[in-house]
C-alpha cells in the first residue's frame, strides 16, 4: 500500500515538473521578460526577485484597483464622506502630479467676511477655453452643473486617498467613472455657476476635509512643497510657505505670456445667462466655452447652424 501511494505521487511530481518545464510565458511577456534580462549572464536572479522585477516595471502602466473607489461613489455630494472616520493624521503621496492650470491665484483659501463662509479653495487665472488638466491619476466620480454655486464642475477621486474638484468650467472633456492619469485634459476654463469672471476653482480634498491648496502646490513656482504631504486635522487649513509677493511676481509673468482674453456673460434675473457675440465667435467656439451645444443654442435663440452671426449679437446660453 505505502510503495502504491509512494508510486502514485512519484508519478504526479513527474508529470508536474515535466509541465513547468514546457510552460511558456505569453510571447508579449516572454518578449519583454528576455530583453530585461539579456547580456546580463549568470546573475544569479531567483525566480522570486525576477518576478517582484517584472511586476516593479509594468506597475506603472496598470490601472489600480477599483476598491478604492467605492466610499460614497455614487454619491452626487462634492463632500460623500460624512459620518465617515477620518484619522488624525495621515501622509500623501503627491509626487507624480500635475499642475490644474498654470494660472496664478487671483482668490486665496480662507474665510471670507464678505460672504460669512469659507472659500474652500483657491482661485487660478484662465481665459474661458483654457486647458484645465487633472492634478493626479485616477478616476471621475462626479461631473455635474450647480447653478448658484461651482457651475460646470467635475470631482476626481485619485489613488493618493484625495479628491480633487475643479469648478466654474465651461465644458467637460471626461465623463463620470473615466480613469484619468496626472495632466491629462478634464475639461476648460470658464465662468459658470456663481462666478464674476473667467478662473478655475480648485480644491484639494483627504475624505471630506477641505485641505488649503497651498499646503500641496506652490503655485508661483508651479510644483508641489515635497513629495508627501501629511495631512493633519488642526492644520489642515494652514498654507505653506504661501507668499503673496511670489505669487504676484508669477501673476506678472504669467499675463505677459498669456494675455487676458475679453469676455462677455451676464445674467437676468431669472437666470438665463446671455452671451454677446465678439468678432471670430462661432456657434461651435460659443457652445465649447460656455458647456452647451450648438443644437441648444440654435433652439433657444430660433436660428439655424448656418445663421450668419454679427458681432454685438446677444444668445441666450440657457
Amino acid at each position: 500500500m505505502k510503495a502504491s501511494i509512494i508510486s502514485t505521487v512519484t508519478a504526479f511530481l513527474l508529470v508536474f515538473t515535466a509541465a513547468a518545464q514546457n510552460y511558456q510565458l505569453p510571447d508579449r511577456h516572454a518578449s519583454q521578460h528576455g530583453s530585461l534580462l539579456a547580456n546580463q549572464g549568470n546573475a544569479g536572479i531567483t525566480v522570486e526577485n525576477s518576478t517582484k522585477y517584472l511586476e516593479e516595471i509594468f506597475s506603472e502602466e496598470e490601472e489600480p484597483e477599483f476598491d478604492i473607489y467605492t466610499e460614497g461613489w455614487d454619491s452626487k455630494l462634492v463632500n460623500c464622506y460624512a459620518g465617515v472616520a477620518v484619522p488624525q493624521t495621515a501622509t500623501i503621496d503627491v509626487s507624480k502630479f500635475s499642475m490644474p492650470h498654470p494660472g496664478y491665484i487671483t482668490s486665496p483659501y480662507g474665510y471670507r467676511k464678505r460672504f460669512r463662509r469659507m472659500h474652500k479653495g483657491v482661485d487660478l487665472k484662465v481665459n474661458i477655453g483654457d486647458t484645465i488638466r487633472a492634478a493626479f491619476d485616477g478616476r471621475v466620480r462626479i461631473t455635474n452643473y450647480e447653478r448658484k454655486g461651482y457651475g460646470y464642475y467635475v470631482v476626481l477621486r485619485h489613488t493618493n486617498d484625495l479628491e480633487t474638484v475643479y469648478g466654474h468650467l465651461s465644458a467637460f472633456l471626461v465623463e463620470p467613472d473615466t480613469y484619468v492619469k496626472a495632466g491629462d485634459p478634464i475639461a476648460l476654463g470658464g465662468n459658470t455657476g456663481h462666478s464674476t469672471g473667467p478662473h478655475l476653482h480648485f480644491e484639494t480634498r483627504y475624505m471630506g476635509y477641505a485641505i488649503n491648496p497651498c499646503a500641496i502646490f506652490d503655485f508661483a513656482n508651479q510644483t508641489t512643497h515635497t513629495d508627501s504631504y501629511t495631512f493633519d486635522k488642526n492644520t489642515y487649513q494652514n498654507a505653506r510657505n504661501y507668499s503673496p509677493a511670489a505669487n504676484s511676481e508669477y501673476a506678472k509673468q504669467y499675463l505677459k505670456q498669456n494675455p487676458t482674453k475679453p469676455y462677455a456673460r451676464t445674467s437676468s434675473s431669472s437666470g438665463s445667462s446671455i452671451y454677446r457675440v465678439r468678432k471670430g465667435d462661432s456657434l461651435s467656439k460659443i457652445a465649447s466655452r460656455n458647456g452647451t451645444t450648438v443644437a441648444k443654442l440654435c433652439r433657444l435663440n430660433g436660428i439655424k447652424t448656418t445663421t450668419k452671426l454679427q458681432v454685438g449679437q446677444r444668445l441666450k446660453l440657457r
